[in-house]
């Protein structure tokens, strides 16, 4: 059993994709499931005259819009490794779900637009990826069209996001010359040819050693002299690449290559599953949980319903830590405090299921969930155990839902349900009110649209939402705080969260402020689970 533990988390990667909105991660993921085998024609979402939609993008909205707003799960082998890529919206308004996904995820590979280099919301999920100390790998992407020069993306970096950058391959020309890619271990040119396929094909190459006389068949004395330059500018002046600086987040390896024609990204592939670590241990109350710990664990980071219009069912996307998990069997459920059946598990292809026997560490697989899981959950084999909590971010925009037709009520308030528990929208009860207009918070504001067209088109129910003025919502601790008499010239509204525990809305950071300074005895909290820890302690 423990030889085929460790085999099994030696040849696992699990991954997520970060970038800006339209660097071409849909993309890019979805050319990496073309070399994968899993899909045998790539369609993107911003081809015109691709009749498919993006393979990662299940939701209509998604398809609509050409963007992607949920997590997927993507599961595929590639020579000898299992790969689990965790694709993630690029959107800002969706970070929330992104900063959750990266919880279980061992590396991120980082997408920049080589024309616009490093962009806001690269900065923040580098943050996080930085917080969470996984390897960052970069893959400099539009290489077709024309861009900044790679010296100059190298630099940025390293002046905004404090990375070295280590290019393990370098590009031949750029825009309409873009050629192909050098690779600097191997010294080998790959050229890449485009075969008028709009990149739906995985593209035509050929390999050729950058000293053989055979080169410049391939290469221009001019493309050659170039790259002989750039390169040895590069060996002189570029640092040396070490593993141990990868995995400690000190240097990132660099590619560069055209998600939407193909090149460059088998390379990338390649060398990405040879450097990206295999799973890692997880943090626990007791301490780290190592991956070929005998006993299973687990936890859940994400929760999905509809999937599967036709059921309206729920899955909770659970990451294996540790140990083997096999069909049917039962573990702890730590919130709950009993065992529980894991049913009906599966691995996906964006919404495509397929039953599952066992499941390893590194893996991500989707139970059946008949409403008792929750985002951050933890299950384990034959012991109380807690991973670290995945983070619930404070909403920054909030309305008050109210339903258009009186007998879809409780189709409305279902839908509100379950799509909290997914972490869609957050829901919190105005005081006395129940369920009466209550009031969701979102972190971006576009998660209001997908509120409402989730609501009506899943749950058949329409829904108006009046916004509020406020823009900080703060968990409350501490004694003789009193939720009835503490709201204030409109400046502030207490309410309550789905566990009934107390939070207040404020208009602005002055009220915040104000409310700090004149209640030195309360603590005000951004994130629901360090207040769940206080409230267990009695503080």
């Amino acid at each position: 059993m423990a030889s085929e533990l460790d085999q099994e988390v030696a040849r696992r990667r699990t991954f997520a994709i970060i970038s800006h909105p339209d660097a071409g991660k849909t993309t890019l993921t979805e050319k990496l499931l073309l070399y994968g085998g899993a899909i045998h024609l790539a369609g993107s979402v911003k081809a015109r005259r691709a009749s498919r939609h993006a393979t990662s993008d299940w939701m209509e909205l998604e398809k609509e819009r050409g963007i992607s707003v949920t997590s997927s799960v993507l599961q595929f082998p590639y020579r000898g490794h299992a790969v689990n890529l965790l694709d993630t919206p690029g959107h800002q308004d969706f970070s929330e779900d992104t900063y959750r996904t990266l919880a279980a995820a061992d590396s991120a590979v980082m997408l920049i637009d080589a024309a616009k280099g490093v962009e806001p919301q690269t900065k923040k999920l580098f943050k996080v990826c930085r917080m969470r100390g996984i390897p960052i790998f970069t893959f400099v992407n539009k290489l077709d069209r024309w861009g900044r020069a790679p010296l100059e993306l190298m630099d940025e970096l390293e002046q905004v996001l404090g990375i070295r950058a280590y290019p393990m391959n370098w590009p031949i020309g750029m825009g309409p010359e873009f050629r192909g890619v050098y690779d600097r271990q191997s010294k080998v040119v790959h050229v890449f040819a485009a075969e008028g396929r709009h990149g739906e094909s995985e593209v035509q190459e050929r390999s050729i050693s950058i000293d053989s006389p055979d080169i410049l068949t391939v290469l221009s004395e001019r493309e050659l002299a170039t790259l002989k330059e750039e390169i040895e500018l590069l060996d002189i002046g570029g640092d040396e690449f070490t593993r141990e600086k990868v995995e400690q987040g000190q240097l990132t390896p660099m590619f560069f290559g055209s998600a939407m024609t193909n090149f460059g990204v088998r390379p990338f592939l390649d060398h990405f599953l040879t450097l990206a670590p295999a799973p890692t241990s997880r943090q626990t109350k007791n301490g780290p949980r190592e991956p070929t710990h005998p006993k299973f664990a687990g936890f859940v980071f994400k929760i999905q319903a509809n999937m599967d219009p036709a059921h309206r069912d729920r899955i909770a996307f659970m990451r294996v830590v540790s140990g083997r998990y096999t069909k049917g069997m039962s573990a702890f459920h730590s919130r709950l405090g009993k065992e529980v059946r894991l049913a009906k598990p599966s691995q996906f292809l964006a919404a495509e299921r397929t039953a599952i026997e066992d499941a390893w560490p590194g893996d991500v697989i989707g139970l059946f969930d008949p409403g008792m899981f929750r985002i951050g959950d933890t299950l384990c084999e034959g012991e109380d155990l807690l991973f670290d909590s995945v983070p619930r971010f404070s909403p920054e925009y909030f309305a008050i839902v109210r339903s258009k037709d009186p007998l879809r009520r409780k189709q409305m308030e279902k839908g509100l349900e379950q799509l909290s528990e997914e972490g869609t929208v957050q829901i919190f009860q105005q005081l006395g009110m129940g369920m009466k207009d209550p009031i969701v918070g979102v972190v971006g504001a576009l998660q209001f649209e997908v509120l409402q067209y989730r609501v009506e088109h899943e749950y058949g129910a329409r829904i108006m939402l009046d916004r509020l003025p406020f823009s900080h919502a703060r968990w409350v601790v501490g004694p003789n705080f009193d939720p009835k008499t503490f709201d204030w010239e409109g400046n502030r509204q207490t309410v309550q969260d789905r566990d009934g525990l107390p939070l207040v809305l404020f208009r602005d950071d002055w009220a915040l402020q104000h409310a700090e300074e004149k209640h030195p005895e309360l603590k005000f909290l951004s994130a629901a689970p360090l207040l769940r820890q206080l409230a267990a302690t009695g503080s």
